[in-house]
């Protein structure tokens, strides 16, 4: 009887730690220097609504091959990681994904050029 007293209480504080999740929107800016030939630019990332096997795609925003979108998650982390695409193909091949660190007001602006790690 205490065996299953105690199985009950652990299951309850294990199910009730669940870590709160808050709105983060993340403005996502790059600039292709050489956009000549470029068809799509995208994101993909770790966490949802991104995933690595699909691009969410950036629009262009002016002339000079730069591209933007907005991307809202429901999320209990502080950062999330991202790499951007140019036709489908990622940047930053064999190097580490970029991590975006959430702004505390819950908009965060990223800004970064296709293929440069900064």
């Amino acid at each position: 009887m205490k065996k299953i007293v105690f199985l009950i209480i652990s299951c309850f504080l294990m199910f009730s730690c669940v870590q709160k999740a808050y709105k983060q929107t993340v403005i996502y800016t790059v600039e292709i220097p050489d956009s000549e030939g470029v068809t799509s630019v995208g994101v993909r990332g770790k966490d949802k609504p991104l995933n690595w096997d699909q691009d969410t795609e950036l629009k262009k925003i002016n002339d000079k091959g730069v591209y933007q979108v907005k991307v809202t998650y429901l999320t209990g982390y502080k950062f999330t990681e991202v790499k951007f695409t140019r036709n489908g193909e990622y940047e930053l091949q064999n190097m580490p994904n970029r991590r975006i660190e959430f702004n505390n007001s819950g908009i965060t602006q990223y800004k970064a050029v296709f293929n440069q790690h900064k």
